[in-house]
């Protein structure tokens, strides 16, 4: 395996909650991009697969003191011990610690669902059925509508967030092509970033300190969902709300005011 202190790139994702307005259109971007397959009946919730989740918290007070947020949450592709790459049997998950971001590899997969079940973030998503290429009645035409750059899955496999891996590899070929060896900030952004419409989601190198994304994780307002674990996630999100902070990490009661006093 790879050492983490020798990754040259690490691209991670910064998510700005007081800009959020839990539109969906990230979740909408990355599904089409990604092609995600639906089924004609989408009511089993357990059994959806959604790349991107968008979700609704509160403060838990009753009017008129409710206060709502929404987050989206992709893979937080972990880089310290990551939950799914160390119990996957079948090295059917990897990290690369060039890029930091945690791929899938579909035809390595045997469907045991280990890393589903060690994500801590949810993030994993099974496939109990066959993909656009077989399902009914999505077959007929359906091909024209999927992106050539992203392979369909089959079922009995995991999926999840890449980080549109794709789109780095083109924005690669795009740089050797002109003779260049490093990539333009603004040459590798996911779909999910490139289509908010409040701009909430910034993506770049937190490696470079000239990406925007390596300077707002230094904001006081930074934080990552579970942090606590030390998985160490690539997502960040922002949000001037304590409360708001103060789930992320799942605080056991007067525990938060703990830690904030040691913080401080």
């Amino acid at each position: 395996m790879m050492k983490e202190e020798k990754g040259k790139y690490k691209y991670g994702m910064v998510i700005d909650l007081d800009k959020c307005s839990g539109c969906g259109t990230c979740m909408v971007a990355c599904a089409s991009e990604n092609n995600v397959s639906v089924r004609a009946d989408e009511s089993d919730k357990e059994r959806s697969i959604t790349w991107m989740q968008l979700f609704k918290i509160t403060n838990g007070k009753p009017f008129p003191d409710t206060e709502v947020s929404y987050f989206p949450r992709p893979c937080m592709h972990c880089h310290h011990h990551t939950p799914c790459v160390s119990v996957c049997p079948a090295t059917a998950t990897r990290i690369d610690y060039n890029t930091g971001i945690v791929s899938q590899i579909y035809t390595r997969c045997i469907g045991c669902r280990y890393c589903q079940a060690a994500c801590p973030y949810h993030a994993r998503y099974f496939n109990w059925w066959d993909g656009y290429g077989l399902a009914k009645p999505f077959s007929k035409g359906l091909e024209r509508a999927l992106s050539p750059e992203v392979s369909v899955r089959m079922r009995g496999v995991v999926e999840k967030c890449s980080f549109c891996h794709h789109r780095l590899m083109s924005a690669k070929s795009k740089a050797y092509a002109e003779g260049r060896r490093e990539i333009r900030e603004d040459e590798y952004i996911p779909a999910c970033a490139e289509a908010c419409p409040t701009q909430a989601i910034t993506f770049g190198d937190l490696n470079n300190p000239r990406h925007k994304v390596s300077q707002l994780i230094k904001s006081p307002r930074a934080f990552r969902l579970l942090e606590r674990l030390g998985t160490e996630p690539k997502v960040y999100y922002l949000s001037s709300k304590s409360w708001v902070r103060k789930m992320a990490d799942n605080y056991l009661p007067n525990q938060f005011q703990q830690v904030t006093k040691a913080m401080t």
